[in-house]
């Protein structure tokens, strides 16, 4: 993970008040819909989903280039493998 954001998303998925493990899944969908390479801003809530879906994501192979604090959500940014 990087501390400043390395290049803009491609998209962006608002995750707030999804339950765990919907909001994993649903960032996978949008993620597969992507091209290889492309970025992904998701917004996810403090607790599990900050704690699940950033580890759920690199075991499935994306690369977590980015994840910030934003006060009321965290901003994760995930890239598609190419």
């Amino acid at each position: 993970m990087t501390t400043a954001f390395s290049a803009l998303p491609s998209d962006r998925l608002d995750l707030r008040g999804t339950p765990c493990p919907i909001n994993f899944v649903r960032t996978k969908l949008q993620l597969d819909k992507m091209a290889p390479g492309a970025l992904l801003e998701v917004w996810l809530d403090a607790g599990e989903p900050v704690e699940q879906v950033p580890d759920s994501l690199t075991m499935e192979g994306y690369v977590i280039e980015h994840l910030e604090d934003c006060t009321d959500y965290f901003a994760l940014h995930v890239r598609r493998p190419a």
